[in-house]
């Protein structure tokens, strides 16, 4: 596979970041959440090494977020 998009939100109830993708041939899908942005890719990469053969896996992972983060600065 040549790359794969998955969706992020935001939960408005805990501000949990939930990540999920629907696998269009309606073979399951993933979804994976965490509270920070750097947990969230590692639950993501994990999440397709479980789901994806090793040679079927994406080589790219889109990432487009349903609203927009911000990030503060110190």
């Amino acid at each position: 596979m040549e790359s794969i998009t998955i969706a992020v939100k935001n939960c408005k109830e805990t501000g949990i970041l939930i990540a999920s993708w629907n696998d269009p041939n309606g073979l399951g899908g993933l979804t994976t959440q965490a509270h920070h942005l750097p947990g969230l890719e590692a639950n993501i990469l994990e999440a397709i090494e479980v789901h994806f053969d090793p040679e079927e896996q994406p080589k790219r992972i889109f990432l487009p977020f349903e609203q927009d983060l911000l990030l503060a600065a110190t």
